[in-house]
């Protein structure tokens, strides 16, 4: 039996409850919101220099269970690891190798799921990326539309536009293009069970005239600038640092001149792209996306220019991830007996940390998301842009 708490976790003054395996509790401040229970003796230890990584890989193991409000949970756990360590910045970026194999393969780990589990806690048109909110009171699904149709505004979709779609998941962005706007949509994935459900979804709405979806690697597209629009949606954070001038030089070969390029995605909010601090960014390397690297908006934009892009508009929607992943959290702890039967119990657990923890990154600011819109200008550097943003707005 434990008889105190080891010196490190004694006056901390936090609302978190200790359970241990015993049975014995201890409060580590009034009025506990939050209980860690440990389960595992060797774990006490580490809870005196506990990073976010090591709480999270010891939950997913199930060495500790964690009790209370999933997002009360997240940020308890964050306060616990800010009293603790002294580095609450990220290590030193490391930079992964992005082949085709390896990127195929990372995309599999993460996207491959059943469909079905996806479908508890997404809109129904599958909408893995953020949300657009007007007001701020939308559900889930006003804002994915919504999302939908503000990129589309920006892209100044024409009906007749043929529209290339990197990443495009499950199609629902490229069913809403063809069908809102009447654009013709090649859009392209790496994930078979996303590929399978859109087509299937892109025949039930008889769309098949004006949406094609293919299983293709961006490096693999024609740079013959047959496309009069690119969009890409949360994508690029798969590229990698090391790939992103290869990326951006195969949107500007994709796109014909005086086309568009919207580039959506997360963003780091360190310069030199390193992981997010007190081993966030190393649970999410460790357990969700493999060789995922987000690179800061200075690099983007540095290589959507160098690849002779002219950005025309940047936007932040920081805050509406936040929100957007507030939304898939409380949709996912709202269904979590029905997820435990499409997903394994390591891959609940995972999730349920993910979104969580991702809503409470992005609120705080350590990691953003940026849509990036640029033109391939004609050779005398004109373009068909209108002068203002007006139209976005009062179409």
């Amino acid at each position: 039996m434990l008889a105190q708490l080891p010196p490190a976790l004694q006056n901390l003054q936090l609302p978190l409850r200790l359970r241990l395996w015993d049975g014995h509790e201890f409060n580590l401040g009034p009025e506990p919101n939050v209980t860690i229970v440990v389960k595992d003796p060797q774990l006490v230890a580490q809870l005196t220099h506990p990073s976010l990584d090591a709480l999270g890989g010891a939950f997913v193991e199930g060495k500790l269970e964690l009790e209370g409000s999933i997002s009360e949970v997240i940020r308890v756990c964050d306060e616990l690891s800010q009293a603790l360590l002294d580095d609450d910045e990220g290590d030193q970026p490391v930079r992964s190798l992005h082949d085709k194999a390896t990127d195929a393969a990372a995309i599999s780990y993460h996207y491959d799921l059943s469909n079905a589990f996806y479908q508890l806690w997404l809109d129904s048109d599958m909408a893995y990326s953020c949300a657009y909110f007007e007001t701020g009171s939308e559900t889930l699904e006003q804002a994915q539309q919504a999302k939908f149709r503000h990129l589309c505004r920006k892209l100044r979709l024409q009906p007749g536009d043929y529209l290339l779609d990197v990443g495009c998941g499950w199609g629902g962005l490229a069913r809403y293009a063809a069908r809102e706007f009447g654009a013709k949509v090649f859009g392209i994935t790496l994930s078979k069970e996303q590929l399978a459900l859109g087509r299937e979804r892109v025949k039930a709405e008889g769309l098949e005239d004006l949406v094609e979806l293919q299983l293709l690697d961006y490096r693999d597209l024609p740079q013959d600038g047959r496309f009069d629009k690119v969009v890409s949606v949360g994508m690029f954070e798969h590229v990698g640092h090391a790939n992103l001038p290869e990326y951006c030089r195969t949107l500007f070969g994709a796109v014909r001149e005086g086309g568009l390029v919207m580039n959506h995605g997360i963003t780091a909010k360190h310069t030199d792209g390193r992981p997010v601090g007190r081993g966030a960014g190393d649970f999410i390397e460790r357990y969700v996306f493999p060789n995922g690297e987000l690179p800061h908006l200075s690099m983007i934009s540095a290589q959507i220019s160098e690849a002779g892009l002219e950005i025309v508009d940047v936007e932040s929607l920081r805050l509406h991830y936040a929100r957007t992943l507030d939304h898939w959290s409380e949709r996912l702890e709202d269904n979590l007996e029905a997820a435990a039967k499409q997903v394994p119990e390591q891959a609940l657990r995972i999730w349920r940390l993910y979104l969580a923890g991702c809503a409470y990154a992005f609120a705080k600011g350590w990691i953003n998301l940026h849509q990036i819109l640029a033109v391939k200008a004609h050779a005398d550097g004109s373009h068909e842009l209108p002068w203002t943003r007006d139209d976005l707005y009062n179409p």
